[in-house]
């Protein structure tokens, strides 16, 4: 008799975590090693598919008889990826050129089978439509968030929510980084199942 494959994350973000928690199932958690560094040419698309892909495989080489979630997740304003601010002053340009004006976050999501290589793989639009915010309140929420580490500054399952105007997509948890609507469907591609 076969057991069903061990579920895992591939992932170091909490908040990815928490939102799998969600479907209610047993999985664990693995950290990937994979270098990030955008190709030359390479769209907002072709790189959160590609990052995904990798990270989803990089942890399912080393775990046979299992099933591997690979996420990744950027923000474009206007023609160019916004990445992790990483420092205050670079999180206050980010949230000033957001400021009033919409951006697409695209989240790449891969799902894995360690066995036979299998690979699913798909890319989330979601628009976000930043509030017309004082200078005075940016601060505000940079000193309060602190959301040096989030692409664009904007920490949504946080006071970053406080940020937005609306947001339009098909799965709200995509903002956050894990599409669950279509991470079910993977699933249930490879035979586990939800409900």
């Amino acid at each position: 008799m076969r057991s069903e494959p061990e579920l895992i994350l591939g992932s170091t973000s909490i908040y990815r975590r928490e939102l799998l928690e969600r479907l209610k199932i047993p999985f664990r958690v693995e950290a990937p090693d994979i270098d990030e560094t955008p190709f030359a040419h390479e769209t907002p698309q072709q790189l959160v598919a590609r990052l995904s892909l990798d990270k989803a495989r990089s942890v399912a080489a080393n775990n046979p008889a299992s099933l591997v979630i690979g996420s990744d997740q950027v923000a474009v304003h206007g023609d160019r990826i916004v990445g992790k601010p990483h420092t205050h002053d670079k999180a206050m340009q980010q949230l000033t050129e957001a400021n009033g004006k919409e951006i697409m976050l695209y989240t790449g999501l891969s799902l894995v089978n360690a066995d036979t290589g299998e690979a699913q793989t798909e890319v989330i639009p979601f628009q976000v439509v930043f509030r017309k915010l004082s200078e005075q309140q940016l601060e505000s929420y940079l000193l309060k968030e602190q959301p040096y580490h989030c692409a664009g500054s904007v920490k949504s399952e946080g006071l970053g929510i406080a940020l937005l105007e609306r947001f339009e997509g098909e799965d709200p948890n995509t903002l956050i980084g894990l599409p669950l609507i279509r991470l079910i469907r993977m699933l249930e591609n490879f035979g586990v199942s939800i409900i």
